[in-house]
């Protein structure tokens, strides 16, 4: 996988007797839509602060893009774009002068525009139309997309967001959402959200934290597929003993059941080659005349269950087969 964009080893921050971090494990691969968890008091702003250089951890490393926190913190604040939850702006300012304001606390190549990546910046966020409008004068919405704007001004190789979408109505949401979707393509998006339907939708990777630890970390692939394996489901009318027959007896199939359910049954087909089963699994069953298939599609779990599931009891260290290793 090559250089991370984050590691954390061990990483331990206290306030007094107050413990925000506590030997934090953590590894956010390059290019990927990283979705940072946790309730209220976890430690998801406090590890935000120690990877921008803001806070010195109390034991332990992080590391960002190779380089260390402590000791090589301007460069690493040259190669990170950070968005705090709330973004403040001067209210006499353009939206252009904003970005413009920021752009100069960043060293420039001598051939580089700076005007030219500030209409870049403006075009990105969909603010090419408010870039003359105070800052002062623009929507919750277009403020947050503002302060992403400004955030990656200078082309980071890593942007650290901390609830890019809080307080934002679904359009909103939907606007900065496809924003992180498009700066994935030249830079790792790590970000902090309490909005789970969102880290569903865009997320590659999620991890977890609790009282200061990292609970779980998995692709949001595996995460949603179940502890159980793949399923899929079939809903079904005429003999669904004969369906569940026919595919019981394939190699590639771990466990079949079937309950009645009103008019129709519902099968669980459990795998064990995913690929084997997209590809002949319904049609299988389409062969068989008697039946008469009303509804197909692979079981998914829903973030919310396994962040209820894992922050309400006692589990720690579920890691995904690409997760922190």
């Amino acid at each position: 996988m090559g250089e991370l964009a984050i590691s954390c080893r061990g990483l331990a921050k206290r306030y007094g007797s107050v413990v925000a971090l506590d030997g934090l494990e953590l590894e956010v691969p390059q290019r990927s839509l990283f979705g940072f968890l946790g309730p209220n008091g976890a430690g998801k702003t406090t590890l935000m602060r120690l990877l921008m250089g803001l806070a010195t951890p109390s034991e332990g490393t992080a590391r960002v893009m190779g380089l260390d926190v402590v000791r090589e913190s301007l460069e690493v604040r040259r190669r990170v774009g950070y968005l705090p939850q709330q973004p403040r702006f001067h209210d006499e300012l353009t939206a252009r002068e904003v970005l413009r304001y920021a752009r100069g606390f960043y060293p420039r190549d001598p051939d580089s525009r700076v005007e030219d990546e500030i209409t870049d910046s403006l075009d990105l966020v969909g603010l090419t139309a408010k870039a003359d409008s105070r800052s002062g004068e623009l929507s919750g919405g277009q403020r947050q997309r503002l302060g992403i704007a400004q955030a990656q001004i200078h082309r980071p190789e890593l942007l650290i967001l901390d609830e890019p979408a809080a307080a934002l109505d679904p359009l909103g949401r939907r606007d900065v959402l496809d924003i992180m979707r498009r700066l994935r393509e030249s830079a790792t998006v790590f970000y902090s959200t309490h909005i789970l339907d969102d880290v569903q939708r865009v997320s590659d990777e999620v991890a977890i934290l609790k009282d200061g630890r990292r609970v779980l970390q998995s692709p949001m692939e595996e995460l949603l597929a179940g502890d159980d394996g793949i399923e899929y489901v079939l809903e079904l009318t005429g003999p669904v003993g004969l369906a569940a027959a026919v595919l019981g007896a394939q190699p590639w199939v771990a466990a079949v059941e079937h309950r009645p359910d009103g008019d129709r049954s519902v099968v669980t087909v459990r795998v064990s080659d995913d690929a084997a089963a997209r590809r002949h699994l319904l049609r299988l069953v389409l062969r068989l005349d008697a039946v008469d298939v009303v509804g197909f599609g692979r079981r998914r779990s829903e973030l919310e269950d396994v962040f209820l599931d894992v922050v309400g009891s006692g589990r720690h260290e579920h890691v995904g087969a690409a997760g922190t290793r």
